[in-house]
Parts: C-alpha cells; structure tokens; sequence
C-alpha cells in the first residue's frame, strides 16, 4: 500500500503490512520458584507465543551481604562465609581467599598443606560439575542422569565429611595451611574413589551427552561467539566453550598448579557448533577427566609432614591492597582486598564468575524459544549464592 504526502508530492513510502500470525506482547515471570532458574534468581521475559523477544535477569532474593560482614570479621573468620557463597565448590572459594591473604600477608604455606589443597579443590570441581549434569540433564527433560550424577558425588561428600566434618560447607582451607591432616588411610580412599569414578565416565556419556533428543535440545543453541564472550567478561567452562582456551591454573598459576600436567578443556564442535549450549556442556564433562589427572599427581608428589604447622596462630596482614584470582568450577573468582593493617579488613570486594556469566544472557536470548532459554541458562550452571553474596 502506497501513502502520497500531499504537502510533498515527491516524496513517498511504503507502509509496512501488519503480520497477521504477530501476537499481543506477553510478559511472563519465569521464577524466582522456577526450577531451571537453579535458585532464586527471577527472569522477566518479553515473548511473542513462544518466541523470546527480550530476557531480563532480576536477582536479590538471596543476599547475604557478604561483603559487608567481612568489613566487622577477623581474617580467619571470614573463611566460613566465603564457603556460603558458591556453595557447590566451597573448597575452591576458601583457596582462592586463603591464597589472596598469604601473598598479601607474606605467609609461606607447607607443601603438605599445598597439596592436600589441591586435592580437594580437583574433587570438589567434579562434584560441581556432576551436580551440573545431574541439573543440566533436568533442564532439558531427562531424570535419570541426576541419580547418576548424584550417586558418584556423594561418595566425593563422603570423603570430604572425613576430612573435614562437613558434605557442603567446609571450613577446611585456612589461612596458612588446613584446618585438618588427612585421617589414616584417606588418601588411598581417593586413589579408590579416582580408579572407580573413571569408569563411569563413558557411562555418562552415553546417557545423555551423546543422546539424540539431548543434543537436538541443545546443539546449536544460546551460541555466544568468541568476541562476544570476551567483551562480556565470560569466564570458565562458559567461556571456554566458545573456544577461548584460557584457564587460569595454566595461563596465571597458582599455589602448585604449575607442576601438574593437565589440558585446558574448549569447546571443539564436536556436536553442534563451537559456542553453543552442548559445547558448555562438553567442556565440563571434559574438565572432569582432567581433574582426575591433577588429583592423581598430586596423590603421587605429595609429601610427609605436618598440614598445621603453617597456620598462624595470630593473623596479621599489612596495610596495603591485593587482587587475586583463581580459577573455581564457574570460572575466574577474584577477590580484591584492602587492608589497614587492623585485625579486620577495610573491604573485600568478590569478582564472583557467576555474575559475570549472567550478564550475556539478554544478548542471546532475543529470537530462541522458551524451551530454549531455559537449556541456555542452564548452560550457564549458575549459583545465586554468588551472584547475590
């Protein structure tokens, strides 16, 4: 239909015809009791039927003012709270903070204690990443890899209950060593758990990483491309499935990592393409395998010797300032800290990987389904405890 302008007879344009199939703007809360939203996070979408048309993540039902209770703790006390934060990789949330104070504090750590941190950590991001599939598997319809995933994790909770006393928060790594030595005959159980739990990998595999109905729900799905993940900040396995290979235990090494040979885990389009949600995916699945490898060399070096003797009794950390960064199951978690030269610090601020991950999901949500967006966020495999802290 053409629309002649009478002040202007020259000029002209084309109305554009009404779609007959475009339905009204429907807005529809998706959470905070939503299962796929792995928490309490709250995401406000925009659809047009089942097409997303804008996706807008609300977050603060969870917060534990983190940051705030650290500025009236002593140092060693805020361990316990950095555990509560990621609370499906606490040991990873306690390393990093321990390792921030001793570079800042010039405190040297034994290499018993360095190792049993190690160790820890590699178990801790495999039963992090069997809880993502087990969750990953329930996001897209399938029940049984969550059974599968959940009974090898609760032998990892066993071994920790046995170091350390608790199965989800662990007070283990302090400042300056570990709270405690390895009972009698520990280290041989994580031999045993390590020889079993390696079998069970294929197991995984053919349940549902290689299943048609799981790659058709998530192949080619929520691709975020390279440049696009860098700019957004992206970190971890949502970073590496894009095809950045950047893993800090190998590109800014830490503690002991530098004397582990291990391989950073990408996405390499083995399905669907390079970016996508199954890639995400992939590199976790992946990433497993290698921290056996690093928990196997660490059982092999690990020396004699007393796990405590480093711990101080007084923690006194200098006037002065320090980011550190490590690499935990969701990516790079930072810390910055301020210190006065008091008993308490002046501000901990937590780069928290989650958070940053969360960021990209209204970029790549515009066009996808519904369904899809929720494989996309589960991708993602975000903890509020984080996000929120």
């Amino acid at each position: 239909m053409t629309l002649w302008n009478n002040n202007f007879p020259d000029s002209r344009f084309e109305l554009e015809e009404p779609d007959p199939l475009k339905t009204d703007e429907f807005i529809l809360n998706m959470g905070p009791q939503h299962p796929s939203t792995h928490g309490v996070l709250r995401v406000v979408l925009k659809t047009d039927g089942e097409i997303v048309e804008k996706a807008t993540p609300y977050i603060g039902y969870l917060h534990r003012t983190f940051e705030k209770h650290a500025e009236e703790m002593t140092w060693p006390q805020i361990v316990p709270y950095v555990d509560r934060m990621d609370y499906l990789a606490s040991m990873n949330n306690a390393l990093g903070y321990a390792l921030a104070i001793e570079k800042l504090a010039g405190i040297e750590v034994n290499e018993r204690a360095q190792y049993l941190r190690v160790i820890v950590a590699e178990l801790n991001r495999i039963a992090s990443h069997l809880v993502f599939y087990g969750t990953f598997g329930l996001d897209v319809g399938a029940f049984t890899p969550f059974l599968y995933g959940f009974r090898e994790r609760e032998m990892i909770l066993d071994l920790f209950e046995e170091i350390s006393g608790g199965r989800l928060l662990y007070n283990y790594i302090w400042i300056g060593g570990v709270a405690f030595d390895t009972p009698d005959g520990w280290l041989d159980k994580v031999s045993k758990f390590c020889d079993y739990f390696e079998t069970k990998i294929k197991e995984y595999n053919d349940l549902l990483s290689f299943n048609k109905i799981f790659i058709d729900r998530t192949a080619g799905v929520g691709v975020i491309p390279p440049d696009l993940a860098i700019n957004y900040g992206l970190s971890g396995p949502t970073l590496r499935g894009s095809g950045i290979n950047f893993d800090i235990r190998k590109n800014d090494p830490y503690g002991i990592y530098d004397r582990f040979d291990f391989n950073v885990c990408v996405g390499d389009g083995t399905r669907g393409v390079i970016g996508d949600s199954w890639n995400r995916y992939w590199v976790r699945m992946q990433e497993m395998i290698e921290s056996l490898k690093i928990v196997r060399q660490a059982l092999d070096q690990i020396p004699e010797g007393d796990a405590k003797e480093t711990v101080p009794r007084n923690v006194r950390v200098p006037a002065g300032e320090i980011y550190f960064r490590t690499e935990t199951p969701r990516g790079e978690l930072g810390y910055y800290i301020i210190s006065d030269g008091g008993k308490t610090p002046v501000r901990v601020k937590v780069r928290a990987p989650a958070f940053s991950n969360l960021s990209i999901l209204p970029a790549i949500a515009k066009g996808t389904m519904v369904a899809d967006l929720v494989a996309i966020l589960g991708s993602f495999d975000i903890v509020l405890g984080e996000i929120d802290r």
